[in-house]
């Protein structure tokens, strides 16, 4: 019997991976009803009494315009004005012009498949993520922990394949679940747009832009997936993996990024990991320090920018990946099994 099928049915057996992968596939659906019942399509209706709030609101300025000067111009002439309350001339108090009160600012918020969609594949990579990374932590964790994977040891003594046929049952599962729950968030998605929102402007180039996007999250899933398998093997359980992440968040990240604020480093964001699983899916991340003032000809103050791509991203996923299931290779291969 193949090893890898043997593996892969006792993925998909397994209680904790059906409660697991249940328990995200609810918050993704929390997130798409979430966001059908929190926006509502445009119609001439709303933009009616969109253009009613604005046109309110400009004349409630005006008012407002006038009865300053008027208090300005009553104080002036009883020489108690306030230059702290009125400028020096009284006919510099007038109201902004009819065109900075926008209809745009009071339409209810509708999704915009073309606009929005590319964001919410960020917290869809997120949440498959986390579930890949748990549950990969669990499948080979409880395997030494239970002393199963040494009873299987002396079926197959070839360690190293039978850790990479759990690992590859493992990633086909999270493969599996991945695309199939991708094909209902785009779908899901789709309908919101329809029925609350718009879908215009949706071209091929925008499906290909998207599906890009769709891979890169992809790829992270299945990253993840492979570090929660390889820490958990590494220490031998399943709370290695876990307590790793949780020290590596609370201290290597949260107490790195209070320190290097202390020193004043620029670039804070540039040493933490969320930065670059954030530029691997939007491509680039964008960070700015506003201490460094870049002055323009016309003297406006602009911060120092500092860019970073999905390449460098990329590097970083590989090498991390790389070391972390090489170290679970290696201590697989060069350990005693007790």
């Amino acid at each position: 019997m193949s090893l890898y099928r043997t593996e892969l049915r006792r993925l998909a057996k397994r209680r904790f991976t059906r409660y697991m992968s249940l328990l995200g596939l609810l918050v993704l659906a929390a997130v798409v009803v979430g966001m059908f019942f929190s926006n509502q399509k445009i119609d001439a209706a709303a933009q009616v009494r969109a253009e009613r709030q604005a046109e309110q609101q400009y004349q409630d300025q005006v008012r407002y315009t006038e009865q300053e000067r008027a208090a300005c111009t009553q104080a002036e002439a009883a020489g108690t004005k306030d230059a702290n309350r009125f400028p020096p001339e009284c006919d510099m108090i007038t109201a902004p012009p009819r065109e900075a009160f926008q209809a745009e600012w009071f339409l209810p918020s509708t999704f915009d498949f073309r606009e929005s969609f590319g964001e919410m594949l960020i917290p869809f990579a997120a949440i498959l993520g986390l579930v890949g990374f748990v549950v990969g932590a669990s499948f080979i964790g409880a395997e030494w922990s239970s002393g199963g994977m040494m009873n299987l040891l002396l079926w197959r003594p070839k360690r190293l394949t039978v850790l990479l046929s759990k690992l590859a049952a493992l990633l086909t599962g999270m493969f599996a679940l991945t695309v199939s729950t991708g094909l209902l968030w785009y779908g899901g998605f789709w309908l919101v747009a329809l029925f609350r929102g718009s879908t215009e402007k949706v071209t091929s180039g925008v499906w290909q832009s998207l599906a890009l996007t769709g891979l890169r999250g992809l790829v992270l899933v299945l990253a993840a997936t492979t570090i929660g398998f390889a820490l958990a093997s590494l220490g031998r359980h399943t709370a290695m993996a876990l307590g790793g992440v949780v020290a590596l968040l609370v201290v290597g990240q949260f107490g790195l990024g209070i320190l290097l604020s202390m020193a004043r480093i620029p670039f804070v964001e540039a040493w933490l990991l969320p930065t670059y699983a954030a530029a691997w899916m939007q491509k680039k991340v964008t960070l700015e320090n506003w201490e460094a003032c870049n002055a323009t000809f016309t003297g406006e103050c602009k911060p120092e920018t500092f860019d970073i791509t999905w390449q460098q991203s990329s590097v970083m996923l590989v090498v991390g990946v790389a070391v972390i299931l090489g170290g679970a290779l290696w201590a697989m291969r060069r350990r005693d099994i007790s």
